[in-house]
C-alpha cells in the first residue's frame, strides 16, 4: 500500500512542480523592467526602445485637425443693415481661404444670419447678401466657387435669444460650416 500512496503522490506533485517552474515571479519581472528602463533586452533586439516610437498622422487626420481649428473661428459679424466685410472679418476669412485653396475637394456652406429687427422677408434677403459677400470675398482669395454653397436663415436661427444691442450684434453674422 505504501507504493500505491507514493505513486499517487507523484501524480499530484509532478504537475504542480511543472506549473511552478513555468510561472514567473512578479519580483523578477519588476526587477527586469526597472533595469531595462523601457527597453527590450540587449541580447534579443539590440536595445531597441519600445516607448519612443510615435505614429505619424495621415494627411486626412491633419486635415481634420485643421478643420476643427477653423471651426472654432468660423463666424464673421456684420454691422446693422449691412453686408460689407469688415477688416477684422477679413483676417478670419483669410485663414479659411488659405485652407480651402490648399484643399480643393473640401466643400463648405456659408450661412447668412440677421437679428430679429426687420420683416422676415427682408432678413432672408439680407442674410443671402451677407452669405454671398462672404463667398465673393473667399473667391477673391482664390477659393473655387464650386466649393461653396450659400443659405440664408434670416432671423430664424439666432445665436443669442435676447433683444439687446449685444445680442443683435452677435446675431448679425455669416457662418462657414465645414
Amino acid at each position: 500500500m505504501n507504493a500505491n500512496q507514493l505513486l499517487k503522490g507523484l501524480f499530484i506533485a509532478i504537475p504542480l512542480m511543472t506549473l511552478a517552474a513555468c510561472s514567473s515571479t512578479k519580483g523578477v519581472d519588476d526587477a527586469d523592467a526597472a533595469k531595462g528602463g523601457g527597453q527590450i533586452s540587449q541580447g534579443a533586439n539590440n536595445g531597441v526602445e519600445i516607448d519612443g516610437i510615435e505614429r505619424s498622422k495621415s494627411p486626412e487626420e491633419i486635415r481634420q485637425e485643421q478643420v476643427a481649428a477653423l471651426a472654432q473661428v468660423n463666424m464673421v459679424f456684420f454691422e446693422f443693415d449691412d453686408s460689407r466685410i469688415s477688416s477684422s472679418a477679413g483676417q478670419i476669412l483669410q485663414q479659411h481661404a488659405d485652407f480651402l485653396v490648399k484643399n480643393p475637394n473640401v466643400r463648405v456652406t456659408i450661412e447668412g444670419h440677421c437679428d430679429e429687427r426687420g420683416t422676415p422677408e427682408y432678413n432672408i434677403a439680407l442674410g443671402e447678401r451677407r452669405a454671398k459677400a462672404v463667398v465673393q470675398y473667399l473667391q477673391n482669395m482664390g477659393v473655387s466657387g464650386s466649393q461653396m454653397t450659400t443659405v440664408s436663415y434670416g432671423e430664424e436661427k439666432p445665436l443669442i435669444r435676447a433683444s439687446t444691442n449685444e445680442a443683435y450684434a452677435k446675431n448679425r453674422r455669416g457662418v462657414i460650416v465645414y
